[in-house]
């Protein structure tokens, strides 16, 4: 299994193009430790031809062109993405299927209730069915009654993929927004059948249940939420009242935090924080929350990164 983290920031990017929080005022001067990051998207391959892709992030077109492995290379019109799945509906998660539309028909694996909002509140499947066809959905099994679905995606023969219901937040335009049910959000467990390895890659996660703690005990690789250091991360600088739990990203510190967490898994696992809030400190190399991190052996994504669970 081969994975690439095409971008590792959260909605907005780093630096956001509107912000002139510390980290995005610093990054913009080009001060030492700190590199920008587009938003969030990852690809996974088990041939290194044939690329899943995880997640569409509105900067979908520069992360291609970052990445030669999806490149044109077999014909006139071609690319290395041969299908897409999505966690979620989040904006920053799902925006960049419109620039894929050249490339359409696509295959587009997500949960009924990801279908339903980009139906109706953000309707990109009716839209690009002017498109070559348009987006044809793959539907993940998870619904009230389905907390767990596992299923094999044709680009990656040899990858076993299990989604698992995550409790988060739906989008804002979502009419579940703030009383979401399961398939709003969820995780990929992903594992190699062939020559083992298996990654966890949950990039909104809002509270971890004794089920969800089980699935990451048993990944090599946990590539999991780092948007917020603080709950209250965003009020504190003034940019917003909302907090992390509220916007259904569980922060990285703090009693019950993301760190306490990654700390109870076994020794070997390797943990990789991905979905950085451009406010969030561990951005700086050079800081001490990022030196925290260093202690509890937690790695931060950057764009262009390459793992192998």
């Amino acid at each position: 299994m081969q994975v690439i983290i095409l971008g590792a920031a959260a909605g907005g990017g780093f630096p956001q193009w509107n912000c002139h929080c510390p980290n995005c005022r610093r990054v913009r001067q080009g001060a030492p430790g700190l590199t920008p990051r587009t938003q969030s998207s990852i690809a996974i391959s088990s041939d290194g031809e044939r690329w899943l892709l995880c997640n569409a992030s509105p900067d979908i077109r520069a992360q291609i062109a970052a990445n030669p492995e999806l490149h044109p290379r077999r014909s006139m019109r071609d690319t290395g993405i041969a299908e897409v799945l999505l966690v979620d509906a989040q904006i920053d998660h799902v925006t960049g299927l419109l620039s894929l539309r050249e490339g359409c028909p696509l295959d587009v694996w997500c949960t009924p209730n990801v279908h339903a909002d980009l139906s109706g509140g953000f309707p990109l499947f009716p839209m690009l069915a002017h498109w070559q066809g348009g987006l044809n959905w793959r539907p993940i099994a998870i619904d009230d009654g389905r907390h767990q679905a596992s299923f094999e995606v044709p680009s990656c023969p040899g990858l076993r993929l299990t989604a698992v219901a995550l409790e988060s937040n739906a989008p804002p335009y979502s009419p579940r927004r703030g009383a979401t049910t399961p398939g709003d959000n969820i995780g990929l467990f992903v594992e190699d059948t062939a020559k083992g390895g298996a990654l966890f890659y949950a990039p909104g996660l809002g509270r971890p249940d004794d089920a969800l703690r089980a699935w990451l005990a048993r990944a090599d690789c946990v590539l999991i939420d780092g948007t917020l250091w603080h709950d209250d991360e965003m009020a504190r600088l003034g940019i917003a009242d909302r907090t992390g739990r509220e916007m259904g990203h569980l922060a990285l510190a703090g009693r019950g935090g993301l760190i306490e967490e990654l700390d109870a898994l076994p020794a070997a696992t390797r943990r990789v924080l991905i979905h950085i809030n451009n406010t969030n400190p561990i951005l700086d190399e050079g800081s001490p929350e990022r030196a925290e991190l260093a202690k509890h052996r937690i790695e931060v994504a950057f764009d262009g990164m390459r793992i192998e669970p």
